[in-house]
């Protein structure tokens, strides 16, 4: 992974809120079902926080009722796969292709064809609607 956006640790901290930082930098988690786009389902496409890169178009988006923003795939190339092995749990961490920014997690328990769910902060993620 060589991430094309680089910004130090103080320029990230300037231009992402401390939640968006402490998610997107630090690897964390919002809690449960308070998320903005975690019940969000217009026509458009869902963008990384930290650079702006597109990483999943609505029609993937799917209510898991997990309490986090779901998808069945992610725009191909936009997501790099991390081996997690925190909280000891085995998990895939799911980060930006292009600013390394932490997105979530991506699970195979998912209802849709794919058979995956993307499990994605909201704060991770902006919303630009299809007219946009």
């Amino acid at each position: 992974m060589s991430n094309k956006v680089k910004k130090s640790d103080a320029e990230w901290r300037e231009s992402l809120s401390p939640e968006e930082y402490r998610v997107l930098r630090e690897k964390g988690t919002e809690r449960p079902h308070t998320g903005k786009f975690n019940l969000h389902f217009e026509d458009g496409t869902y963008v990384c926080k930290g650079c702006g890169q597109k990483l999943f178009e609505s029609d993937s988006k799917f209510d898991a009722h997990c309490g986090w923003p779901s998808f069945d795939k992610a725009i191909k190339g936009t997501v790099d796969y991390v081996l997690d092995k925190s909280h000891g749990m085995i998990r895939t961490e799911i980060v930006c292709s292009n600013c390394g920014g932490h997105l979530g997690h991506v699970f195979n328990d998912g209802p849709a064809e794919t058979g995956e769910r993307y499990c994605v902060n909201s704060v991770s993620i902006d919303f630009k609607k299809a007219s946009e």
